[in-house]
């Protein structure tokens, strides 16, 4: 992995889609650009869907992104909303594809854990998180913490992809990590 990228995260949303981009240097980063796609005026889904796509094609086009990291559809009880909801991250991600970037998907818990250490944390101790490691000032901090949670997505891909213990590696538990990384245990080793 190169030490020098641009990430691209998206809460994707057919009411409002946030982004964020970051730029990795090593193992630093740094806030690129942060925003929203307001939606809630177009009323035909369809035409939601073309304007996902247009605006994530100029953020590509524009920011030149190595990777995109996007939140997954969460879960939920209403199956129209996550129909609709998939469908806008299908586009964000055909955008990505048609440009070749390559596409990672995290799961909300995921991104929470990633960067607030609580897999159940608010929207609002998100966004206070990331302000504080990107140091945001109040000033440039968005009005709708959907730009956060897009920025978020793109935190949580370079804290993956960045750990040393499981970069391009996933273990279903401490069991499995451990039976790969049997050196790891505080004790002695298989080896030894």
């Amino acid at each position: 992995m190169s030490n020098e990228r641009i990430i691209l995260g998206i809460d994707p949303g057919t009411t409002i889609l946030g982004y964020g981009i970051i730029e990795v240097q090593g193992k630093q980063m740094k806030l690129v650009a942060l925003g929203v796609l307001r939606l809630d005026k177009i009323e035909d889904h369809h035409l939601k869907l073309q304007k996902i796509f247009e605006r994530c094609i100029e953020l590509i086009d524009g920011f030149h992104p190595d990777e995109l990291a996007i939140e997954a559809p969460f879960f939920g009880k209403n199956v129209q909303s996550m129909l609709k909801l998939g469908r806008a991250q299908g586009v964000a991600i055909a955008a990505a594809l048609s440009r070749k970037i390559p596409v990672q998907e995290y799961a909300p818990r995921k991104i929470k854990q990633s960067i607030t250490g609580n897999g159940a944390a608010s929207k609002e101790q998100v966004a206070a998180m990331l302000q504080r490691v990107l140091q945001i000032p109040d000033a440039d901090m968005p009005e709708k913490l959907d730009a956060t949670d897009g920025l978020a997505a793109a935190v949580c891909h370079f804290y993956q992809s960045s750990s040393p213990l499981t970069a391009g590696k996933s273990y279903s538990g401490w069991k499995s990590f451990l039976s790969a990384n049997p050196d790891r245990l505080g004790g002695k080793s298989k080896k030894s």
